[in-house]
């Protein structure tokens, strides 16, 4: 049985029964198969145990998929297999505490050789549209040898930015603090946050100058590409490129015919997917996760590299991996190239308990949004002031406005709750939140908390 949010609900009912009567001996699905109902359950296996996705972070009911497992699996007394390439952080933690058992994989499948990485420094090189030219250089003897190409950049679109050069003005979303995104096919600016939409204009609304698209997306590569390599057929795998049904199986049939010689990309590419003739993996921008203000997105970071690195030579030719950075010398891109994943996790690890970040201490998110900035950090502000004495241990850290302090209109704010104990954490909560439920300020703002979040809003 297949259980997934993309099925009718007939569809979904009738693989529900089939799970539930014991007719389907392997029930496959995404977040939430793991409430489906299985009589005899033997063995529960979380694929890509790492991705965020697993987590539940929005409506009512906040889980993450991949915990519920493991204690689905202790109580029903079987075993549970956490499979990845780049294990959470968190379970490296664990395995390391002697709670979880780790089996590794020596060889990579039909016995391929892991392929060569290296960083391409953009301080030093030639780049044309965010492509240097030793990547350009490396994918015309890639393609010149009969092998594809995969080019990763986490950015759909055509740019990321509309530019006047005249007055300065970018095209806002009015919406989000947040700039629209140039979709130049089809003639619209998109906000990749909230949904807005708007034609694209050719001149500026201020000062009437011509505006430009500013930076790459995944269509701007796509373009620049095939101006470079007209006689390599293209391909495109992202979400703008697979919305209707049918078009990613046609993706992956022309990669496996190798119809397509170079294949464009998101964060889609990472997914599991064999493309067993990539012999070249060209990583754009790699740096996007390098200074953020999230503790966990270099975790994020080097889980995407090694993943989108693992497409190449997975079949019987060896396999290269570029890596286009501004900052080569930073310590999590040389730990990586250096150690492997395994080195770099043992770093980030040491970097984490030394500032008391999980998995070395238990989180707790308070976070609102409301139709006024004032509104929302008044809301975290008397929460706080509920606990003026909070127990021993117990910190809390904010409010704050989020990163994106604007999304979709409201404004929104977050307030940490951190404690070094699981039992410590939920017992300050119990008392606290019952306490938060009576401020008249809640009534002003829609609020929720979120338990072990995996994102810093």
């Amino acid at each position: 049985a297949v259980l997934h949010s993309a099925l009718t609900d007939h569809e979904r009912l009738l693989a529900w029964r089939d799970a539930f009567s014991g007719r389907a001996h392997i029930v496959l699905g995404t977040r939430s198969v793991v409430f489906a109902p299985v009589p005899e359950l033997g063995l529960i296996v979380v694929d890509e145990e790492h991705d965020p996705s697993f987590k539940q972070h929005e409506g009512g009911f906040r889980y993450s998929a991949r915990d519920l497992a493991v204690m689905r699996a202790r109580h029903a007394g079987v075993p549970v297999l956490l499979g990845s390439a780049t294990p959470a952080l968190e379970t490296l933690h664990n395995v390391a505490a002697g709670r979880y058992a780790q089996l590794r994989l020596q060889r990579r499948a039909a016995q391929s050789q892991p392929p060569r990485l290296a960083l391409l420094d953009l301080r030093t090189s030639a780049v044309r549209s965010g492509l240097a030219t030793p990547a350009v250089l490396a994918i015309e003897r890639h393609l010149a040898a009969d092998g594809q190409v995969l080019v990763f950049l986490n950015r759909r679109g055509y740019a990321p930015t509309l530019l006047c050069t005249a007055c300065g003005w970018i095209a806002p979303c009015r919406e989000c603090d947040a700039r629209l995104t140039v979709h130049l096919a089809a003639g619209r600016l998109r906000c990749h946050h909230c949904g807005a939409d708007a034609p694209l204009p050719q001149r500026c609304p201020q000062c009437g100058f011509a505006v430009k698209p500013v930076g790459q997306g995944t269509q701007r590569i796509e373009e620049t590409l095939a101006s470079l390599f007209p006689g390599a057929s293209m391909a495109r795998l992202d979400r703008d490129a697979v919305r209707r049904r049918g078009d990613l199986e046609e993706v992956m049939r022309r990669m496996a015919s190798g119809e397509a010689r170079i294949l464009v990309g998101t964060q889609m590419v990472t997914k599991g997917h064999d493309f067993p003739n990539v012999t070249l993996v060209v990583v754009l921008n790699a740096d996007q996760g390098l200074f953020s203000t999230d503790f966990r997105a270099p975790e994020r970071l080097a889980q995407t590299i090694v993943q989108v690195a693992g497409r190449a030579g997975r079949g019987a030719r060896p396999g290269e991996v570029l890596i286009q950075s501004e900052f080569p010398d930073h310590p999590l891109l040389t730990s990586l190239l250096a150690e492997g994943y395994e080195g770099f996790a043992r770093a980030a690890l040491a970097e984490r308990s030394q500032a008391a970040w999980p998995p070395f201490s238990r989180l707790a998110a308070l976070r609102d949004s409301a139709t006024t900035a004032q509104a929302a950090l008044a809301f975290l502000t008397e929460a706080r002031k509920l606990a003026p004495c909070p127990p021993r241990g117990v910190r809390l850290l904010g409010p704050v406005p989020a990163a994106m302090h604007k999304r979709a209109g409201r404004y929104h704010a977050q307030l940490l709750v951190e404690s070094p104990e699981r039992a410590r954490l939920h017992e300050f909560l119990d008392t606290w939140l019952a306490q938060v439920e009576q401020l008249t300020s809640a009534r002003a703002v829609r609020w929720s908390l979120d338990v072990d979040p995996i994102e810093l809003f």
